[in-house]
C-alpha cells in the first residue's frame, strides 16, 4: 500500500495578492477567517504578510465542529500572543453578534481618531480573507442578514472581490479564498485536504483518509472506535492506517465482487462523516512552540 504523502496544487495566489494590495488602503481592519478544526494549518502565512500594518481580527469558523476544550486552549494561546480572536459558527449563529464589538475593540484607537474628526457615524470597513472553504461567504451572509455572497460547500466559489453592508456598522470586502504556493510541513497539506480546503477532485481520496485515520486513532481513538464499532483501540494497534480503513469498510459492509473491501467507498465515508461532525467534535491541531502564528 502506498504512503499517505499527498500531492496538492495551490490557488491563484498572485492574483489575490494583487487584489489585496490594491484594496488594503481602503479598509480599517483585516478579518482573517480560520477553520477551528485546524487553527494553525488554516492560517495562510502569505495573507498575514500582505496585511502587514493593518489591525487583524482572527475569527475561527466552524467552531461547533471543533473540540470545545481545544477551542478554549487556542483562544488562550492567541490571547497570550496579543492577538484578538473570536470563535463563531456561521450556521448556528453562535457568537456572530460579537463580531462588531470585537472589531471595535481592535480599532479602539482609530475610532477615537474618527470621533475627534466628527466622523463617529462612519461605517468601519473590513477586508475578509481566508483559505478556500473556510466559510467566508456564510460568515458574510450571516452578518448581512441576507444571501449576498455566493455559498457552496466546495472551495473556490468566491472568485472576485465584493463589498457587503452589515447591520453591525461594518462594510465587508470579500476576497477570493486562496492557498499558498508551498507547504513546508506535509501535515499542513493533509489537514487542508481533510477539511476540504483543497478540492477532492485533484487528490487521492484514500490517501487523505489514511492521514485522517492516523490522526483520529492517535488523538481521538474512542470517537473513531465508537463510530465504526472497532472495539478497543488496542485490538487494532498493530494495524497500518490503511488496514484500519479496510476494517472500517468491512464493518460497514463495503464489499465488491470477490469479497474485496471497497477502500475508496470507506475512505469517502470516513472523510464525509468527519466533515459533517458525525464522529464528534474534533480538532486536529494543538497550540505548540512551532506554531506559525505571529503576534
Amino acid at each position: 500500500m502506498p504512503s499517505s504523502q499527498i500531492q496538492w496544487f495551490p490557488g491563484h495566489m498572485a492574483k489575490t495578492r494583487r487584489i489585496i494590495g490594491e484594496c488594503l488602503p481602503t479598509v480599517d481592519i483585516v478579518i482573517e477567517l480560520r477553520d477551528a478544526r485546524i487553527p494553525e494549518s488554516s492560517g495562510n502565512p502569505e495573507l498575514v504578510k500582505l496585511a502587514s500594518g493593518k489591525p487583524v481580527l482572527t475569527v475561527f469558523s466552524k467552531s461547533d465542529l471543533a473540540d470545545p476544550a481545544m477551542n478554549a486552549k487556542w483562544a488562550d494561546y492567541f490571547e497570550k500572543k496579543g492577538r484578538k480572536s473570536l470563535f463563531i459558527d456561521s450556521i448556528s449563529g453562535k457568537n456572530m453578534n460579537k463580531v462588531g464589538d470585537a472589531v471595535r475593540e481592535v480599532l479602539a484607537d482609530k475610532i477615537k481618531k474618527y470621533e475627534s474628526r466628527g466622523m463617529s457615524s462612519r461605517n468601519l470597513k473590513a477586508m475578509v480573507v481566508g483559505i478556500p472553504n473556510v466559510g467566508k461567504s456564510s460568515f458574510i451572509n450571516r452578518l448581512a442578514g441576507s444571501k449576498k455572497a455566493k455559498v457552496e460547500n466546495r472551495p473556490g466559489v468566491t472568485l472576485a472581490k465584493q463589498w457587503v453592508m452589515t447591520n453591525q456598522g461594518l462594510e465587508l470586502l470579500d476576497m477570493p479564498g486562496v492557498l499558498w504556493p508551498k507547504f513546508d510541513d506535509v501535515s499542513v497539506g493533509e489537514n487542508l485536504a481533510i477539511t476540504k480546503a483543497i478540492k477532492d477532485e485533484i487528490l487521492d481520496c484514500e490517501r487523505i483518509a489514511f492521514a485522517l485515520v492516523s490522526r483520529l486513532r492517535t488523538i481521538y481513538p474512542k470517537l473513531l472506535s465508537d463510530r465504526y464499532g472497532l472495539g478497543s483501540p488496542d485490538t487494532y494497534a498493530e494495524l497500518e492506517d490503511w488496514e484500519v480503513l479496510e476494517l472500517i469498510g468491512k464493518k460497514r459492509g463495503f464489499l465488491v465482487s470477490g469479497g474485496e473491501i471497497n477502500l475508496e467507498r470507506a475512505a469517502a465515508t470516513v472523510l464525509q462523516e468527519y466533515r459533517l461532525g458525525k464522529l464528534g467534535r474534533i480538532t486536529l491541531e494543538t497550540p505548540n512552540e512551532h506554531s506559525r502564528i505571529r503576534s
